[in-house]
């Protein structure tokens, strides 16, 4: 199925606007988490691993609010990559920016609400403000396909004759005799003929008009069933098949080596990467930095850092002379380093550079349906772009807990993001080797070679003495 062309405008800005403001409201309290989880730990006084469970499932995988998350954020990168083409890259970089500034602002927000309200009251209007979403998505039209129009619902009425399991043309009268025998098994009528012995071919022939009526009204009933069952057995096979394809397209999916290399590389990122928004807090109380000293917070200065990034990257994913894949590997690899690098900071400024590099680096996120577009098409986006979200969310979900899981072991950070530094480097250099030499042609098949044509010259019948 292909799409219409894109129109890189019109229409397209007011998605993006809906966009933006879906992610930032839909993302805005769960990468704040990291405020959150301050107060968890205090509430519930539990270790540091066990308590990560809480914010790292609101923002991965296993809660009713992340499974909304993950629906609405692969429905804004979808809709948004058919509505653009040469402008994709500003488009996405636009629209995950809303996420970002989400960040900024309800890291804050919920200081201040759990101040004035306390934390319940202000789970309470986080989840209240969410619900401006449904305004948000009443703005998106998806485009339609060149090759085809909008599926219309199959009536029963418009059930062709032949389709039907019981045709009445195409039966001779014992075998409608046979099928009337048994759909009057349960009539008295019925009963008390088949009883007495007296029912016979012939005797339909001379029934009188109440008779012929009866039976009338039964073969129009008996025709409308099995209508209606065929109706449902080929709705059943037309779902089978429906999985089938999705299975076999999966299959397809996994068989192409950069596409298998995203999915491992995003799992390894985002169980590295997504820690330092839930933990930088608590990193910094750890380290002795008061809270008097902090200017703003950290989770702010990441969630601020994060909309540059995306914009930033955004912008470059644009260019022709760049390659989009190497750029988002390079992002990979500078994060690890500064992952690593965290466990060296004993300060709040260091830790400010710190969280506005790795805020960032983050911002890799607007070229990721970039990058999936690239490799597997458009026409596969959305079913590529919803596997890897799954293992995205998958990865943000354990990142959090084993991070602190290393904390209540060692009774330091150090460890814990060393592990972080490690998966995102791992999951750089998978990517990257499997992209060599040429990420373009990974999907191309070498063509065939031309068959061999054999050029003949006609003689001449004169000839030269």
């Amino acid at each position: 199925m292909e799409f219409k062309k894109p129109p890189d405008g019109g229409w397209g800005w007011v998605i993006v606007l809906a966009s933006l403001f879906t992610q930032f409201l839909c993302y805005g309290s769960p990468l704040a988490v990291g405020v959150l989880y301050i107060e968890w730990l205090d509430a519930f006084g539990e270790g540091k691993g066990k308590t990560a469970w809480v914010g790292s499932l609101a923002s991965g995988v296993g809660l009713l609010a992340s499974l909304g998350c993950g629906l609405l954020y692969t429905a804004t990168v979808t809709i948004t990559c058919q509505y653009f083409d040469s402008r994709r890259g500003l488009a996405l970089g636009l629209i995950s920016t809303g996420s970002s500034l989400g960040l900024f602002l309800y890291a804050a927000l919920q200081r201040l609400l759990i101040e004035f309200y306390g934390l319940d009251d202000c789970l309470l209007i986080v989840g209240a403000l969410a619900l401006n979403i449904l305004a948000c998505g009443s703005l998106m039209r998806p485009l339609q396909s060149s090759d085809c129009t909008l599926p219309e619902k199959i009536a029963l009425e418009n059930v062709p004759d032949r389709y039907s399991i019981y045709n009445e043309k195409e039966k001779n009268l014992e075998e409608n005799i046979n099928i009337l025998e048994k759909t009057c098994r349960g009539e008295e009528t019925c009963k008390s003929t088949l009883a007495s012995g007296d029912w016979k071919p012939e005797s339909l022939l001379h029934k009188n008009p109440t008779t012929m009526a009866h039976t009338k009204e039964t073969e129009t009933y008996k025709k409308k069933v099995a209508e209606r069952t065929y109706f449902c057995k080929q709705l059943a096979k037309r779902k089978w098949q429906l999985y089938k394809n999705y299975c076999e397209e999966t299959g397809a999916l996994f068989k192409n080596k950069v596409f298998s290399a995203l999915f491992i590389a995003i799992f390894l990122f985002d169980i590295g990467g997504f820690p330092p928004s839930l933990l930088m807090e608590d990193v910094a109380r750890s380290s002795n930095v008061k809270e008097e000293e902090f200017p703003m917070p950290l989770i702010s200065i990441i969630g601020i850092m994060t909309a540059v990034g995306k914009l930033v990257l955004g912008i470059l994913a644009d260019f022709k002379w760049i390659n989009t894949l190497y750029l988002y590997v390079a992002t990979l690899i500078i994060m690890s380093l500064a992952l690593c690098a965290i466990p060296f900071a004993k300060s709040y400024v260091t830790l400010a550079l710190l969280s506005g590099v790795l805020g960032f680096l983050t911002g890799n996120w607007s070229i990721f349906p970039y990058v999936t577009t690239k490799t597997v098409g458009i026409e596969k986006l959305a079913h590529a772009y919803g596997i890897l979200m799954f293992f995205a969310g998958l990865g943000n979900s354990l990142g959090p807990p084993i991070v602190g899981w290393f904390y209540d072991w060692t009774h330091t950070y150090d460890i814990a993001f060393y592990f972080s530094g490690f998966c995102v480097l791992l999951g750089g250099f998978i990517l990257l080797l499997a992209t060599l030499p040429s990420w373009d042609t990974c999907n191309k098949q070498l063509p065939k070679p031309a068959p061999t044509t054999f050029l003949y010259k006609v003689a001449s019948n004169s000839s030269n003495v």
